[in-house]
């Protein structure tokens, strides 16, 4: 069973003890923050920052470039930026689907299209469960409520290795019945350019999802090749608009999908095991003026948008089972000037 104890953080090595419930200090000064308290890891050159709201990444960087477009300590994540989104990715039309015979209502929070959107955990208070100086845990239990009546366990693992990060998702069913989840997350990727205009861009994907005007699937999906969704072949982004869900991937031996980024002198790839059968990418066209295509959200998912509806890529978790995927960054020539 996973070790969702909110009394602290185990000292095992090199690990550090926070007591959750006695920070003093540090509790208050976590508490003027949008993001509450601040999960720094660091190995060799790396430096990333986990939050305790949402378990989000906030920031990645490699000497001090940045690899992610993230946020500072004193703003919320906007935009999605840097969420894990549990226990389903992207949209959910309606908010209306069917587990079991039994039909479900989640609420409404993208209310212009009418859709409940990224999930129910981005703005809740995770807690740690074990830090070393190179890697965060952090995990949370989703009590059954209206729309979702599971009990759900998530324990998130941020780990810097040697040649990057890796974020390992390891989902419980601690209910009586089987349950829908699905994972996605969120990372706007930068590589030291002003926008993302500038990017060469490979996305090894086949297919494309159609989608209509609330930008859910329409159930069909589209060869990738002659659209300027076409990036099997690294090319600049360019101006092109970009908001579409990727699927079909192509893998490379060792079974990982991988998603590069290269600017004039560095170079980001994204890897992700083959529990994710899907990719949204999205330029950030719009986002706030100031955020505006300044990182590519390319967010790794374990199911289609509307899969609570549709079931594409819905995981079915049984009483005591859990499932476990995870994804991760490799950054290479990051430099400053």
């Amino acid at each position: 069973m996973l070790d969702f104890s909110s009394g602290g953080i185990a000292r095992t090595g090199r690990a550090h003890t926070v007591l959750v419930g006695s920070l003093g200090a540090q509790a208050s000064l976590s508490a003027e923050l949008p993001s509450g308290r601040q999960f720094e890891i660091r190995r060799g050159r790396q430096h990333a920052v986990v939050v305790e709201v949402g378990a989000t990444l906030r920031e990645y960087s490699i000497d001090g470039v940045p690899a992610i477009d993230g946020f500072q300590a004193h703003e919320m994540a906007d935009g999605g930026r840097g969420q894990p989104l549990l226990p389903w990715p992207n949209r959910l039309a309606d908010g209306l689907y069917t587990f079991d015979g039994r039909e479900l209502q989640l609420t409404i929070n993208e209310v212009s299209r009418h859709n409940a959107s990224h999930g129910l955990t981005r703005w809740l208070n995770w807690s740690p469960v074990q830090q070393t100086e190179s890697s965060i845990a952090l995990g949370y239990v989703l009590h059954p409520r209206p729309g979702y009546p599971f009990t759900l366990g998530v324990r998130l693992e941020y780990t810097l290795h040697d040649a990057g990060l890796a974020v390992r998702t390891t989902a419980e069913n601690l209910g009586q019945r089987a349950l829908p989840f699905g994972a996605g997350f969120h990372p706007y990727l930068t590589v030291n350019t002003p926008t993302v205009d500038d990017v060469v861009l490979q996305l090894p994907a086949q297919c494309f999802l159609l989608v209509d005007e609330r930008m859910l699937p329409t159930g069909e999906q589209r060869d990738i090749s002659g659209t300027e969704l076409d990036f099997r072949v690294a090319k600049p982004i360019g101006p092109a608009a970009i908001d579409a869900c990727f699927t079909e991937l192509d893998r490379d031996a060792d079974g990982m999908a991988r998603v590069v980024l290269r600017g004039t002198r560095a170079e980001l790839t994204m890897w992700m095991d083959n529990n994710f059968g899907y990719v949204q990418v999205f330029s950030g066209d719009t986002l706030a003026p100031d955020r505006r295509r300044r990182g590519l959200a390319v967010e790794p998912m374990t199911c289609a948008p509307n899969a609570f509806r549709t079931g594409a890529g819905v995981i079915r978790i049984e009483p005591g089972q859990k499932h476990t995927s995870t994804w991760g960054l490799e950054p290479s020539a990051l430099t400053k000037g």
